[in-house]
């Protein structure tokens, strides 16, 4: 039995206008997540269901913790607290758009399942 979390469906992913405008994004995360998959874009492959997981992970775990952190660092002038925030903030958006990317995938393509 495969893999739930790796198995993704056959075929060449749909791509729609709203993809389109997600693909630079997702692709330029994925690269620096030296996490490409083999056509070196989203554009020719399916985004896995652990990587939709961890990016909606990404979002809950890292990111909004991250907005207090900016908030309580700018507050207190904590540039460090501030800037590390920032960083976080845009981690968590781009998995988090990389996750997006992959469940329109599915939507699109009628599987719903992820």
């Amino acid at each position: 039995m495969a893999n739930p979390l790796t198995r993704v469906p056959d075929g060449t992913p749909p791509l729609d206008r709203w993809q389109r405008r997600l693909l630079p994004v997702a692709d330029l995360f994925m690269g620096l997540m030296w996490s490409r998959p083999g056509g070196l874009s989203l554009r020719s492959t399916w985004v896995t269901p652990a990587t939709i997981w961890l990016g909606i992970a990404a979002i809950g775990l890292v990111g909004l913790p991250s907005v207090g952190g900016i908030v309580y660092g700018l507050a207190t002038r904590q540039g460090l607290l501030a800037g590390g925030g920032l960083i976080a903030v845009a981690l968590a958006a781009g998995a988090g758009i990389v996750a997006l990317y992959g469940i329109r995938q599915r939507v699109l393509a009628g599987t719903r399942r992820v």
